[in-house]
């Protein structure tokens, strides 16, 4: 298991970072030097640090979700953390070897004050930055053509959202926002691209209520969706799951919340919209959902189809984006990668997918990718926003 090799790797980070604050605190504050300080500071540090792992043991309520909230804001909190006091030592470290200061100085209680101070504004602010901005959602807008002919149809207005993640960090204050923006675009379809929830059902506050905003939506054709690698329910500690013999099931309450909340779930099935063009739903790569944790392949998926029409294939991860386009697919909407969600994971996952965000031609096909509407772990968007698309598409 990961998050066992892991562990005391992350114990032996909180405590560097509780010796090297304390250093710099000392530095500005005489009593931040005495005994009882340190003690608290530390004990502090530490609960904070563990918070994630606290609220995995507490029951459900009101207790758990302030822990809950609390870990998810540390988990982004120590990536600002730890990349603060990276580049300090490399600044230090570049001062030295370059003689523009020597190891005395650079180790000396002014240096270190200035320095902690500098990193104390940087961290506060990417944190404060990340926080507001993941709660403003933005519009994406992207025109395409398709070189078909969807009967009578000319032109397709897509609204297009993905990871909601419902629960901790997606309450039914940011739903409501979405909900306006999206009925705002006056959409032909709503398409939603997987990672409704984030595993644990019992995480939304307010299930009823929540149900009835995003029935608000509104839309020519309806509102589909499928189902993402958390759209499952599944213990996760510190944005980690465990391993299982048996199949990651989808849980019935998240079929009845969506279907209650008007919305289709397409799972390894297509529907024919107004005669005119496909939207085909494509179960998870990773967590298909089902007990023998199977899909369908694109070929199959698009076999018996009139393939003269528009295909839309609407799948939660951008993965064999190539396989898609063989198939026969003339759009391809993901979502998934949250763009990274948080520096520096927005450099990061241009490493791991061939398309982690935005569009990109593949073939005859197109494919786009949302940063998607909630956040997953942290509950914070630094250099990436929250989105819903807007996709005019044309047909020729």
């Amino acid at each position: 298991m990961v998050a066992a090799f892991i562990s005391p790797l992350y114990a032996l980070l909180v405590f560097y970072l509780i010796r090297k604050s304390l250093r710099w605190l000392k530095t500005l504050f005489s009593v931040c030097g005495q005994k009882w300080f340190t003690a608290v500071y530390s004990i502090l540090c530490i609960v904070f640090a563990a918070s994630s792992v606290i609220a995995f043991f507490l029951t459900d309520g009101g207790f758990q979700r302030v822990w809950k909230s609390i870990g998810n804001f540390s988990l982004g909190f120590l990536v600002y953390v730890l990349l603060a006091v990276g580049v300090q030592e490399l600044v230090k470290l570049i001062l030295i070897k370059t003689k523009a200061m020597n190891r005395k100085q650079a180790g000396s209680k002014k240096a270190a004050a200035a320095a902690g101070t500098v990193m104390l504004i940087f961290i506060f602010g990417m944190c404060a930055y990340g926080l507001v901005n993941a709660q403003d959602i933005k519009i994406r807008n992207y025109d395409i053509k398709v070189d078909k002919s969807a009967g009578n149809l000319k032109e397709l207005n897509i609204a297009l959202i993905a990871d909601l993640h419902l629960g901790y960090n997606a309450d039914s204050a940011l739903m409501q926002q979405m909900v306006d923006k999206v009925n705002a675009l006056n959409p032909d379809i709503v398409l939603c691209a997987g990672d409704f929830f984030d595993n644990e059902y019992e995480a939304l506050a307010d299930p009823e209520k929540t149900e009835k905003i995003l029935a608000e939506m509104k839309s020519t054709f309806g509102s589909y969706t499928v189902f993402g690698n958390h759209d499952i329910e599944e213990p996760i500690l510190g944005g980690f799951t465990f391993p299982s013999k048996s199949a990651k099931v989808t849980d019935p309450r998240f079929v009845d919340f969506v279907k209650k909340s008007n919305m289709t779930i397409l799972s390894d099935e297509s529907v024919l919209i107004d005669n005119s063009f496909y939207v085909v739903g494509r179960r998870d790569r990773e967590e298909p959902g089902n007990e023998d944790k199977s899909r369908l392949t694109p070929e199959e998926l698009i076999s018996g189809l009139n393939t003269s029409k528009p295909i839309i294939d609407l799948e939660h991860e951008p993965a064999g984006l190539k396989e898609v386009s063989d198939a026969g697919f003339d759009l391809d909407l993901c979502g998934h990668t949250h763009a990274g969600q948080i520096f520096p994971g927005t450099l990061i996952i241009h490493l791991f997918w061939e398309n982690p965000w935005g569009y990109e031609k593949v073939g005859n096909m197109q494919n786009i990718v949302t940063s998607g509407v909630g956040s997953f772990g942290p509950y914070m968007r630094t250099l990436c926003d929250s989105e819903i698309c807007n996709i005019h598409v044309t047909f020729n």
